[in-house]
């Protein structure tokens, strides 16, 4: 009785909630990456919810210089004379060029749709710059400030890392490749030759989805890569073994024998989401952030070595990370991106729902102080939500967290079986969370009205198998999802108009009768199932795609905003790409008049769809 009275209290607050966060007046930074200055006087940190690069004295521990850039900045590069500093704004696609002196922007560099990463070579000629969206790099010539060429990458390119002498960067992807339905996810390793500006590599990582940072040796010796290996084939029914979720590195280089993946978890302990990456100049030790749970964790190499050497394989064992994880540092919240000074005595950690930086000392393994870096010090809901969504410590033994599906409040590109339907049904597709208010009900056979009840009760006894959020934490929670706004559309005209092809897509798609001028029923028009500003009509229907491993054929009709770029499709993810809903799995034109149309036709209602 209790929790059904909390629930409809809930339900009661969150629209005066939802409708008071953006307006709250409390000013967040998110600091998510960083870099330090050659002499290690001068620590650079990129806030992607702040808009603007920091400049922090690391003697004095303030911030002296505050410079706006674009809008969420997520990236963040040094020149490497210093003289330059380069911020990726993925929001407006451009990077910033700005003074190393004076900490004025001098130029805007235009680059593919959502850059993350940025990476210039050692002689100051060329910037490469990998576009999560596009999924490509940007080749940049930093004379001209014109991109080059686009180099074909996987999907999600986020963050790059070169090798010492320059020959070659290293780029990672957040999202697996499109592989078979219901397949192992597969991820890879783009690996550039910078001499010929050319895709020469791909290394392929087995049984990994969610790759973040990448780092390499000083001497080029080592290379290692933070990465998830989610288990999303067998029901989600085993949280307590360790089944939903591993954490680990892959390691290659010197004492290594090819890519060796690496866990990072123990027996009864996960360590969520490792996203920064280290290596001392030495490379005899390498230092991993883990954003979900809030510690660091320090790795012996030589250690490490000897025991790849006689375990192999080794990446399901939870017992290894006793041989050589010799040290777990908590730090802030959120812990994203780290830097180590020139010297590898002192570890920076930016700590991405705190506001701060943690300043570690590598030989005690410890914090020795952190550096506030001014946000606001009250918590609004909305806030206090964002923390929710990123944390894993309401998962058993810290097992997971929504962030871990929804990879920076998007999606993960992957199909789970969520065990409460019943072992082997109703396979389910994941779902990009942007401005979700007006598209209830939720998930794909609308069997949950509101997001109360997709993020309450449920996710406590079928995800996370222990006691989890409690009124207020849930109500938090539920602001913060459901203010999430849409990010650019990069296939809109900025003078919305739409191209010839897109208009000739926009008719197809509000069509009434087909080529052959017969009505077509109501309910099988593109613009009724699809209409409101959200193009849902918040109904069910029968498209035609059901399987016989789900309950019902009916489906929850899916908003259409940006959905360029949430592949897979269909309730279960079991279309590759948008094409493929009509081609493979539409033959009876159940799901919209299709099999009338040509090639050069359906193109154009693509690209129309992509204007959305």
């Amino acid at each position: 009785m209790k929790l059904k009275l909390g629930l409809l209290c809930l339900l009661l607050m969150i629209p005066a909630l939802i409708a008071s966060a953006p307006n709250s007046g409390d000013r967040y930074l998110s600091p998510s990456e960083m870099a330090i200055s050659h002499d290690g006087r001068t620590l650079f940190v990129l806030c992607e919810k702040g808009d603007e690069l920091l400049v922090v004295d690391t003697q004095s521990k303030e911030v002296i210089r505050r410079v706006q850039v674009g809008h969420v900045p997520r990236g963040l590069a040094l020149s490497a004379d210093g003289r330059w500093i380069y911020v990726a704004n993925s929001w407006t696609d451009r990077v910033s060029v700005i003074d190393g002196k004076t900490f004025e922007t001098v130029r805007q560099l235009p680059t593919g749709f959502e850059p993350i990463s940025v990476q210039p070579t050692a002689d100051g000629t060329t910037l490469y710059v990998a576009n999560r969206v596009s999924n490509d790099i940007s080749v940049i010539d930093l004379q001209t400030g014109q991109e080059k060429k686009r180099l074909t990458a996987g999907r999600g390119a986020s963050f790059l890392a070169a090798s010492p002498e320059g020959a070659r960067i290293y780029s990672t992807h957040v999202f697996p490749r499109l592989e078979q339905q219901r397949t192992i996810p597969e991820s890879e390793v783009t690996v550039v030759d910078t001499t010929r500006q050319s895709v020469t590599d791909r290394l392929k990582l087995t049984n990994v989805a969610g790759v973040f940072h990448v780092a390499v040796s000083n001497d080029g010796k080592l290379t290692a890569i933070a990465q998830m290996r989610p288990k999303n084939l067998p029901p989600l029914a085993h949280v307590e073994h360790g089944a939903v979720f591993g954490y680990s590195l892959s390691v290659f280089g010197e004492g290594f024998k090819g890519v060796v993946q690496v866990p990072l978890d123990e027996l009864e302990r996960y360590f969520a989401l490792p996203y920064g990456v280290a290596i001392t100049p030495d490379h005899g030790r390498i230092f991993v952030s883990s954003s979900g749970s809030d510690v660091v964790s320090v790795i012996d190499t030589a250690k490490l070595a000897r025991f790849a050497r006689l375990r192999k394989p080794f990446a399901e064992d939870l017992s290894a990370s006793a041989n050589y994880v010799v040290a777990r540092i908590s730090v802030g919240k959120n812990p994203r991106g780290i830097t180590l000074s020139a010297d590898g005595k002192l570890l920076y950690v930016a700590n991405r729902m705190d506001d701060s930086v943690s300043v570690i000392d590598t030989q005690k393994n410890a914090v020795v102080s952190t550096i506030d870096l001014g946000g606001s010090k009250s918590i609004s809901p909305a806030r206090k939500g964002e923390q929710i969504f990123n944390t894993a410590k309401y998962g058993f033994q810290g097992h997971f967290g929504c962030a871990n599906c929804h990879i920076d409040g998007s999606f993960d590109g992957l199909e789970w079986d969520l065990e409460p339907d019943g072992f082997g049904i109703d396979i389910v597709d994941n779902r990009l969370l942007e401005d979700l208010s007006g598209t209830e009900p939720f998930k794909w056979n609308g069997g949950n009205p509101n997001m109360p009840t997709e993020c309450g009760p449920r996710t406590e006894k079928y995800f996370y198998r222990s006691q989890s959020y409690n009124d207020q934490e849930l109500t938090d929670l539920v602001t913060y999802v459901m203010s999430q706004p849409f990010r650019p559309n990069r296939y809109r005209l900025a003078n919305g108009e739409l191209t010839p092809a897109q208009e000739r897509g926009k008719d197809i798609f509000e069509r009434t009768m087909d080529k052959t001028r017969k009505a077509i029923p109501e309910q099988n028009q593109c613009a009724y199932c699809h209409s409101g500003p959200k193009y849902t009509s918040r109904q069910l229907f029968d498209v035609g795609s059901g399987k016989s491993t789900d309950r019902s054929p009916l489906v929850d009709t899916p908003q259409l905003n940006n959905v360029y770029m949430t592949a897979p499709y269909l309730h279960d993810g079991s279309a590759k790409s948008l094409e493929e809903i009509w081609t493979v799995f539409n033959p009876n034109d159940t799901h919209g008049r299709t099999n009338d149309l040509t090639k050069d036709e359906l193109n154009d209602l693509i690209e129309y769809l992509r204007t959305l």
